[in-house]
Parts: structure tokens; C-alpha cells; sequence
């Protein structure tokens, strides 16, 4: 068996014919640069995010760094954020000259936890980054209410989560802005780099627009600091024959993750932990993600028996070599360095075959069926799932 985490040439087969013409479309034109493909999807990605402003610009890291310049973060602000993400999440607030300032997560959903950022505010806090982690939002209203009586602006990471829902509201709609990343293994993926910001703020969403093309406006004045982080004609044309499906791909992804759910649960309950969707919240699966003991030896396993998984992720953010300048130590952030520790991901896209996942479900069972004969701790087991 090879069974891989993310296989996209099924699915680039079905749509073939649209995106070769769409692109013969775009050659033909000769505008390669903030043409209307881009236009069009700002329209569209707004608009599906319950929001007026969509910017494209060249990756999901720098949706993170223009939102938060486009906010008012400058050099010395401290930003409230996750441990428990992707680099970019960090590192865009420390491109930004701004000090990220890192918090514990809810063991449940692997989401920040909106306690321990209440806990973490301070005069020179002006922000606040949520991480909508595997395509389940974070606790939005809990947030936007610990934001608002604040004055903090909300820039919602939501690279995994485009589509998630949470009590109605889509990504984007509670924040002050929130992030997209086109990256081609995301739920909306073009074939290289991209990256969008959505708002309902026509201010941020204008200072944005300057930020994308080197701060200049009109063209050759230059009145602020930009970057040159344009979202690419050919990418945006690709997403948008993408785009349309992409609500299908999203309940395709749900009923997999069912299908795991429920197999994995009635074999192994007790010791694993699958994902939880809280109430009211609309889950996009982006990943489908375990808690588990032995991590590290069940991966090996699987990899042994033909099967892919990841690891999301390793090392946290706050323990990172990187940012050892910020002075966090092991033991600062317990539940995310427990998850660090728990946490992987199972083969999770549109196409995944049912016949694929019961091989994973076995595997997964295999190993735990051996690990009991080789006396296996149970106390241990529960300890890292709760």
C-alpha cells in the first residue's frame, strides 16, 4: 500500500480542460499582474466570507505581515498569539517589529485558548492572532469580546480553514481582518504560492492594497513601507475554476473525517482522541488530527505499512531557537506542549477512498493491538489523551 497524505492529481484530472482553458485565457490576455482573475476572486473570497474587502497578495505569510501594518502594529507592540501553529504565524508578527507573545491552547480543540489571553494583555498589547488550526474556528465570540473591551485588533488566521463556520459566522466576518493561504496542499489550493486578506474594514483593506505593491500610491510615491506581494494573475485565474467546488470539497472532507471518527472510536476508544467539533462550529478538516500515546512509534508504524502521516507540529512556537530571545522555557505552555508531544495527522483530501482509510483504521488498530500484548501502560495512554 501507498497510501499518501494529500493526493491532488485526481482531482486536478477532473477540472483539467478548466483550468488549461482558463489559462490559454490569461496567456492570451498578457496581463499577468493584478488582473481581473484577482479581481474576481477578492470579489468572491469576500463575499464568501460575509465581508466587502478581499486583497490578494503572494503567500499567507504575507496576508499575516500586510494585516498586521495595515492594522497599526508597529515595532514594540506585542501580539497575542498561538504556540500551537505553522512558523508563519510568528513570524509574521516578528517581521512586523512587533514581539509575539504566546499562549495555551484548549486541550480539546488544539485552538487558543481565550482565558490565557485575557491572562497575557498588557499596555503594549494591540493585537490578537487566532489560529483556526486544522479548519476548526477558534472561540470567536469569546475573543471579539475579550478584543473589544481591549481595543485590540483580531486578525484571524484562517490558512486551514477557509469555509468553517462558527454559529452562523463565516471566517472573517468577527474579526478586524482575517488571513487566507492558497498554498497548493490547502482546502483551496492553487499551483504555487498565494495568499489573501479579507475585511469588512475599507481603511485596513485600502492600506493593504498600498502595502502589496512596495507601499506606493499613486504608482512611484511612495508614502509607506510596502512589500512587493502580489497574488499572481495565473494563480488567481486557477482559483477561481477551483473556487466553485470548493463548498462539495468541504462536505467531501466532513464525511471522511466521520468515517474516521467513527471506526477509530468504536475500535480505540479510550485510547486515542479524535478530533471534537464544538458546538456550533462548522469543521473544514483541513487535517484530521489524533491525540495519541506512543505517537512517535505509531508513526514509525504506519510509514512501515505504507501509510503517510504528519506531524503538526513537532516543536511550538515559543520553544523555537529562533525566538529564544523572548525567554519562554519547556513547562511554559503545558497543553501545547502536550499536543506537541500527541498530536498526528491521518491521510485527509476530497478523493480519499473508503477502501484507503479502512487499510489506515486497521494499521492504527494493528498497533495498538500489539502494544497491549507487549503490556502496554493504559494509565499513560490516558494521561496524554485527556
Amino acid at each position: 500500500m501507498n497510501i499518501k497524505m494529500l493526493d491532488l492529481s485526481e482531482q486536478y484530472q477532473s477540472m483539467r480542460r478548466e483550468v488549461m482553458a482558463k489559462l490559454d485565457e490569461v496567456m492570451s490576455s498578457s496581463q499577468f499582474i493584478l488582473g481581473d482573475n484577482v479581481k474576481q476572486l477578492e470579489a468572491d473570497i469576500a463575499k464568501y466570507s460575509g465581508v466587502d474587502h478581499g486583497v490578494g497578495v503572494g503567500n499567507g505569510s504575507d496576508a499575516i505581515h500586510i494585516a498586521l501594518q495595515a492594522a497599526g502594529v508597529e515595532a514594540g507592540d506585542e501580539v497575542i498569539t498561538t504556540a500551537f501553529t505553522f512558523f508563519a504565524t510568528g513570524g509574521a508578527i516578528a517581521r512586523a517589529g512587533a514581539v509575539p507573545v504566546y499562549v495555551d491552547i484548549d486541550p480539546v480543540t488544539f485552538n487558543i485558548s481565550p482565558a490565557k489571553i485575557k491572562a497575557a494583555i498588557t499596555k503594549k498589547t494591540k493585537a490578537i492572532i487566532p489560529v483556526h488550526l486544522y479548519g476548526q474556528m477558534a472561540d470567536m465570540e469569546a475573543i471579539k469580546n475579550i478584543a473589544d473591551e481591549h481595543h485590540l485588533a483580531v486578525i484571524e488566521d484562517a490558512a486551514q480553514a477557509i469555509g468553517a463556520k462558527q454559529n452562523g459566522h463565516s471566517v472573517g466576518e468577527l474579526g478586524t481582518a482575517a488571513t487566507y493561504s492558497f498554498f497548493p496542499t490547502k482546502n483551496l489550493g492553487g499551483y504555487g504560492d498565494g495568499g489573501m486578506i479579507v475585511t469588512k474594514d475599507e481603511e485596513l483593506a485600502e492600506k493593504a492594497r498600498v502595502i502589496r505593491v512596495h507601499g506606493s500610491k499613486p504608482k512611484y510615491y511612495h508614502h509607506v513601507l510596502g512589500y512587493n506581494s502580489r497574488l499572481d494573475e495565473m494563480q488567481a485565474a486557477i482559483l477561481n475554476v477551483k473556487f466553485p467546488y470548493l463548498d462539495k470539497w468541504s462536505h467531501a472532507r466532513r464525511e471522511r473525517a466521520a468515517y474516521y471518527t467513527d471506526h477509530l472510536q468504536e475500535k480505540l476508544a479510550g485510547v486515542i482522541q479524535t478530533p471534537v467539533q464544538k458546538k456550533g462550529n462548522y469543521h473544514v478538516y483541513h487535517q484530521y488530527t489524533l491525540r495519541v500515546p506512543e505517537r512517535d512509534q505509531l508513526q514509525r508504524y504506519l510509514k512501515e505499512q505504507g501509510v503517510a502521516t504528519m506531524v503538526y507540529y513537532p516543536q511550538p512556537l515559543h520553544l523555537q531557537p529562533v525566538f529564544k530571545q523572548l525567554g519562554y522555557k519547556e513547562g511554559d505552555l503545558p497543553e501545547t506542549e502536550k499536543a506537541a508531544k500527541a498530536a498526528i495527522s491521518l491521510p485527509m483530501y476530497p478523493e480519499l477512498k473508503q477502501f484507503d482509510q479502512d487499510y489506515v483504521i486497521e494499521k492504527i488498530v494493528e498497533f495498538y493491538a500489539n502494544k497491549e500484548e507487549e503490556g502496554f501502560n493504559q494509565t499513560k495512554t490516558e494521561e496524554v489523551t485527556q
